[in-house]
């Protein structure tokens, strides 16, 4: 399992990237098992009202967020660099140039990886 993590406009946006033989999340939407890869984050974007509060850049932003879009893959280089396009994507829609977003992966054994049922 990796982490492809985004640092940008004073804050993080995380996704998972499930590999072959790991076991992704199930729900709505999911793809099914055939994928090797399978892409997991949030999206999310800027509106005038409602949805959440954050800072980004040190300026108050209310997000939306929109359910998770798992992507399957066949190759481990096509799912990272949808992933990396993905992350500098999110930012871009809040505001963030996805030229200053620093894109991080970080390998993550199976076993340590926190069980969702258990949060």
């Amino acid at each position: 399992m990796l982490l492809i993590r985004g640092h940008g406009g004073e804050t993080t946006l995380t996704g998972t990237l499930f590999e072959p033989g790991e076991e992704p999340p199930r729900f709505d939407g999911a793809p099914d098992g055939e994928a090797p890869f399978v892409w997991v984050c949030d999206e999310f974007y800027e509106v005038e009202s409602g949805g959440s509060l954050a800072e980004i850049d040190g300026q108050p932003v209310r997000v939306a967020f929109e359910s998770p879009m798992p992507r399957g893959f066949d190759s481990r280089t096509a799912a990272l660099a949808a992933a990396r396009e993905h992350v500098r994507t999110q930012f871009a829609r809040v505001g963030v140039p996805g030229d200053d977003v620093r894109v991080e992966v970080e390998q993550v054994e199976a076993d340590a990886a926190v069980d969702p049922a258990a949060v």
